[in-house]
């Protein structure tokens, strides 16, 4: 598979690694890793595990002929579960969507068409404040206000965390009936809280297997559309 690759992306660096324990002792690590479950030693899952505590921007993407993990990848932030066998064209199709969102990352968000970044307009201690929409990391309900978290302020006014929620689109999800998250600050999660860039929030069991099926499709598209 690296020669198939190498040949699709002939000046970046390709580089192979045998067992999980080697991956995880290289100081450099890569940023796109395709990931076998079935390896000597340590398997492929716990590997993506460890990796995903030290490298929480890593893309994974599994490669594998075990379907049956496939919600346990979701558990790791994988990118994407590429069950063997696969083509050429599926390979270079969920190779070129890691890339772009690579980029994406590295590269500040331009709003569609060039115009106006969405925004929120909101009023709290008789002022107006206008928030965009891409700042909010999550926000939350107490007492019958939301209360707007971004990475250097919170704001709180009166209003409805419903209409907050359609207003945000899917790029955002309501693990919680008491909190609305942005995809784009997720760091890690499991069944019971989800961490992010800024504060934790906690996570409805009914809602978790919705959550990171959303998630996946969020990464899948390339992050923020």
């Amino acid at each position: 598979m690296a020669e198939r690759i190498r040949c699709r992306y002939p000046n970046d660096t390709i580089v192979q690694y045998q067992t999980g324990e080697q991956i995880l002792s290289e100081t450099i690590r890569p940023d796109i890793l395709l990931l076998d479950i079935r390896m000597p030693g340590m398997d492929g899952m716990e590997a993506a595990r460890r990796l995903r505590q030290a490298e929480s921007d890593m893309i994974i993407i599994f490669v594998t002929a075990m379907e049956d993990y496939v919600f346990r990848a979701f558990d790791v932030g994988a990118f994407h579960y590429l069950v063997k066998p696969f083509s050429d064209e599926k390979l270079y199709e969920v190779l070129a969507r890691a890339v772009r969102k690579r980029q994406e990352r590295a590269a500040p968000a331009a709003p569609p068409g060039g115009g106006e970044v969405p925004a929120l307009v909101i009023k709290s201690g008789g002022r107006h404040f206008s928030v965009p929409i891409r700042d909010i990391v999550y926000a939350e309900v107490f007492d019958r206000k939301v209360i707007i978290h971004t990475m250097h302020s919170d704001i709180e006014y009166y209003g409805k965390m419903k209409e907050l929620e359609e207003r945000a689109g899917s790029d955002f999800f309501r693990p919680h009936r008491s909190y609305l998250i942005n995809f784009q600050y997720v760091r890690k999660y499991d069944a019971g809280t989800i961490w992010l860039e800024k504060g934790q929030v906690l996570m409805a069991k009914q809602n978790y297997r919705q959550f990171v099926k959303s998630y996946l499709r969020y990464n899948q598209r390339g992050g923020r559309e």
